[in-house]
């Protein structure tokens, strides 16, 4: 469990250089707007290419990959149709919120979580090519065609697609893994040099917005948002993962201790990356990637105790 921790004190220690970095503006009023378009637009799709194109298809179709999705994209909807219909919010904060409630932090959590308390990094791997291949991208073009002036055509739309840094660079990284092909050194080691740029530029921009701001201020009137987003993904995420599990799959045993394990990660980083992108939903993806980033070790903790 210490490396765990360990694993939570380098996000919590890249997240404090950057609020150090936003205490003593040393990069300027636009630093975080300017930093977030970066790992958005150039960052991200190189991480995003450079890690599906090393990853074994055969592992989307395990049956852990049917548990994160159908875990996930419950929670997603269910979360949705609370904030859209009950609490009547817009449908791009529905969609980014609803983002922020499913969307887990499968990479830079994740891996060091799997390798230390699972005991194999490949257990994250049917969550992580899911969110990337899949579960990401849907929210990111559904966010483009909510965010459009105009009224969206079939062409547009496509447009749009191919228009999305991050789809583009998920696109071209699962086409290299599904034709085997070997990208030359010469060519992935910018790629690699600049994707690994992604996680430390989400960490320090989230690290720069969190200067003069609190976790559910009630005059952002989002308070009820982030709860519901947090207890969704700390709490309704694992509870589902576990039901189907064990009950439909009937997993038993490390195998589902670990698909809950997963489904227990915290938000992922990005979410507050897209947001800043979309400009919309920003208080509740920032306050949740804090509350579930602090609060999902005690959440891990008690789902060991639960089924060990």
């Amino acid at each position: 469990m210490l490396d765990v921790l360990a694993g939570f004190f380098v996000v919590w220690a890249i997240i404090l250089v950057g609020m150090f970095v936003g205490r003593i503006n040393i990069l300027g009023p636009n630093a975080r707007s300017v930093l977030s378009a970066l790992t958005f637009f150039v960052a991200s799709p190189a991480l995003l290419f450079e890690t599906l194109s090393n990853a074994k298809l055969e592992q989307v179709f395990a049956t852990p990959l049917l548990v994160m999705a159908v875990a996930a994209v419950t929670t997603a909807v269910g979360y949705f149709s609370v904030v859209k219909f009950a609490l009547k919010r817009s449908l791009p904060e529905s969609l980014m919120s609803s983002m922020a409630a499913s969307l887990a932090n499968s990479a830079n959590l994740g891996i060091p979580i799997a390798v230390y308390v699972l005991g194999d990094a490949s257990y994250v791997a049917p969550l992580l090519i899911f969110q990337l291949a899949f579960f990401t991208p849907l929210f990111l073009i559904l966010l483009d065609a909510s965010t459009s002036k105009h009224r969206t055509t079939p062409l547009g739309f496509v447009l749009m697609i191919l228009k999305n840094p991050m789809i583009v660079g998920s696109g071209l990284g699962l086409l290299v893994a599904g034709m085997h092909w070997q990208v030359p050194p010469l060519l992935m080691e910018p790629i690699h040099l600049i994707g690994g740029a992604a996680i430390p530029g989400m960490l320090i921009a989230f690290g720069l917005s969190l200067n003069g701001s609190r976790p559910l201020q009630a005059s952002s009137g989002r308070r009820i948002d982030t709860l519901l987003a947090s207890a969704s993904k700390l709490l309704v995420q694992p509870a589902i993962a576990y039901l189907f599990a064990h009950f439909v799959l009937r997993l038993e045993g490390h195998a589902l201790f670990a698909v809950v394990v997963v489904a227990s990660l915290p938000t992922a980083q990005n979410v507050f990356v897209a947001a800043s992108r979309y400009n919309t939903g920003l208080t509740v993806a920032k306050d949740t990637v804090l509350l579930t980033t602090v609060l999902a070790v005690p959440a891990m903790i008690g789902v060991a105790l639960l089924l060990t």
